[in-house]
């Protein structure tokens, strides 16, 4: 049998997990350009579907679907956008939550 810890969830893949460590001039701009572009895609995801709608008020035989379909695709993408870009950490962040090492000072 190998040492390997059992508890350890099958999504890690290291110590920290599915962060990344990288430079802080690397952070910085993964930080910087994806917030830019999740702010973006959703700001354009909610004109879009606002349009398609009618503000909220066409009948539903109204609604053009194809640009209501392309607005929630871009409400996703900017979301998913801003998820991956926080698995990115530098150096200096500290530990993960998932670091069993680090003392709880709850209470």
């Amino acid at each position: 049998m190998d040492d390997t810890d059992e508890t350890q969830s099958p999504d890690s893949a290291g110590p920290r997990g599915r962060e990344v460590e990288v430079p802080l001039r690397v952070y910085k701009t993964v930080t910087v350009v994806a917030t830019l572009l999740a702010m973006a895609g959703v700001i354009a995801g909610f004109i879009l579907l606002d349009s398609a709608t009618n503000r909220a008020t066409a009948e539903l035989s109204e609604v053009n679907v194809v640009l209501a379909l392309v607005g929630l695709g871009l409400i996703v993408f900017g979301a998913a956008v801003y998820a991956f870009s926080t698995r990115f950490r530098t150096a200096g962040m500290g530990k993960s939550k998932d670091d069993s090492s680090e003392d709880s000072d709850n209470g």
